[in-house]
């Protein structure tokens, strides 16, 4: 599975994971900047903070209300497409996903 990251600074960075990989996992499993993941993927810090990009953003799972209540907490603006990528797990479905990095988690 492909993921790829966009960075604040616009830096591109594409990873190659297994299937079943978090995006969040990806990322600091790959060295990826920007991604904190202070909890290690208990939805419950709001620091691996993306914007999933079309189309993808539509072929997730609806989000959680604990993802939900997770996204008020987040350093970087909260948008329409905003996700914890703890909560994002590599399918086929996602193959080649793009998340851009919001500039700040903590």
């Amino acid at each position: 599975m492909k993921v790829v990251f966009i960075s604040s600074d616009n830096t591109r960075t594409e990873l190659d994971v297994p299937a079943g990989t978090t995006v969040m996992q990806a990322a600091t499993g790959g060295g990826v900047r920007g991604i904190a993941a202070d909890c290690g993927g208990c939805a419950s810090c709001a620091t691996c903070h993306v914007y999933v990009q079309a189309p993808y953003i539509d072929r997730l799972p609806p989000i959680s209300t604990h993802e939900d209540a997770m996204l008020d907490n987040t350093v970087s603006e909260r948008r329409s497409n905003s996700r914890l990528s703890c909560q994002i797990e590599l399918t086929q479905a996602l193959d080649g996903i793009t998340v851009d990095l919001p500039k700040e988690q903590h």
